[in-house]
This record gives structure tokens, C-alpha cells and sequence, in this order.
């Protein structure tokens, strides 16, 4: 017996069309976007992201006025994480829905190079919203800082340092620490030094 749903093809939502057709080109400027993600908690299918913020980076420097910050309504609240964060479930910040912010985020970041500090985590948070916008998955190529600074020193793969320990290696002043636009500027800061260390 013949599956009768093997020939259909899944019909993906205009916006994942729309970005999909960033990658018909070569990322021929070499545009990195450094992103950070501040969320609901470290569970990635049931915590939710409450802000995303950016920066680019081109031509080996960070483009002041090209950067990406978006807050979001909370579906799921978590009061304990609010110290770490400072964002409040009703606060004075304009929020959007997660759908709205996730294409925002797509049309910002295009086919660039995503950079971020332990990447991997948020990545795979953005990927399960995409999963409830019924789109598919992230098709960046990334770099992860943690893992650069491991190249760097030779480090086991096991052997991890966290963003704030990499801050005082680096003499990289912590400003607006646990903020998602604060973060990815000051992991910015730490790619173009570890960059310039690795010779890429």
C-alpha cells in the first residue's frame, strides 16, 4: 500500500519564502550580525524569548546605526528570571507578538554570518518559535565566541568560559550586561579581538 501523503509538499508561510530568497546571493560584504536572546528560562520548547537584540558588524567594524532591538509580550511569565533580565510581564516597554518579532528578526539578519556567546541556545530558541509559525529552520552560518576563544587557546571542546569571564580576559567593559542589545554589542566587541587573535 502506497503512503498517500508522500508527494505533498509542506507550503510555507510568505515571510519564510521571502527569506529564503536572501540566500539566492552570496553574503559577498561579509556582514556578521552578533545576536543575543533574553528569555523565559534555559528550556527551549516550553520558555519563551522576551527580547532579541542585535548589532552588524562589516568590514571588520560595528555599523552604529545597523542594529535590530525588539521586545516581546510575555504568553509565559517567569518571575524569578526578572532579576537577571529586568524585563517585567506589563513594563512601559513597547512589545510586540513573537511571530512579528521572529520576522522582524529574519528580514534584519538576511543570509549574514550570526555570531553570538554560546549561540547554539539561541538559535535553537528562535527555531521552535519558527516551529509554531509553521516555517522551517535558521539557515545562517554561525560562529560561536565560546568556541573561537577555545581555537584561540587550545581548550578541550568540554572546557567552557562564560561571557563575563571572557569581558575581564579582554578588558571589555560590561555595559547593559544581561540586556540582549547589551550583550550581543559587548559580544561584538569580543568577536572583532578574537578574530583579530585567530587571523580570520
Amino acid at each position: 500500500m502506497k503512503w498517500p501523503f508522500k508527494n505533498i509538499i509542506k507550503e510555507y508561510p510568505p515571510f519564510w519564502k521571502t527569506y529564503l530568497s536572501y540566500f539566492e546571493e552570496k553574503n559577498s560584504e561579509r556582514r556578521y550580525v552578533v545576536f543575543d536572546s533574553e528569555t523565559t528560562g534555559l528550556d527551549t520548547q516550553n520558555d519563551r524569548i522576551l527580547s532579541i537584540g542585535a548589532v552588524a558588524i562589516t568590514g571588520n567594524q560595528i555599523v552604529v546605526n545597523d542594529y535590530f532591538q525588539v521586545f516581546i509580550s510575555q504568553e509565559i511569565f517567569n518571575a524569578a528570571t526578572v532579576p537577571i533580565h529586568g524585563i517585567l510581564k506589563e513594563g512601559n516597554l513597547p512589545k510586540i507578538s513573537e511571530q512579528e518579532a521572529v520576522i522582524q528578526f529574519l528580514n534584519f539578519i538576511k543570509n549574514a554570518t550570526l555570531v553570538g556567546h554560546h549561540i547554539a541556545f539561541d538559535i535553537e530558541i528562535i527555531n521552535e518559535a519558527l516551529d509554531r509559525m509553521d516555517a522551517g529552520r535558521l539557515k545562517n552560518q554561525y560562529m560561536d565566541t565560546d568556541i573561537m576563544y577555545q581555537k584561540w587557546k587550545h581548550f578541550p571542546e568540554e572546557q567552557h568560559t562564560s561571557l563575563d569571564e571572557l569581558c575581564s580576559v579582554f578588558n571589555i567593559r560590561k555595559t547593559d550586561r544581561h540586556t540582549a542589545t547589551g550583550d550581543a554589542y559587548i559580544t561584538a566587541l569580543l568577536f572583532l579581538k578574537l578574530k583579530r587573535k585567530l587571523g580570520i
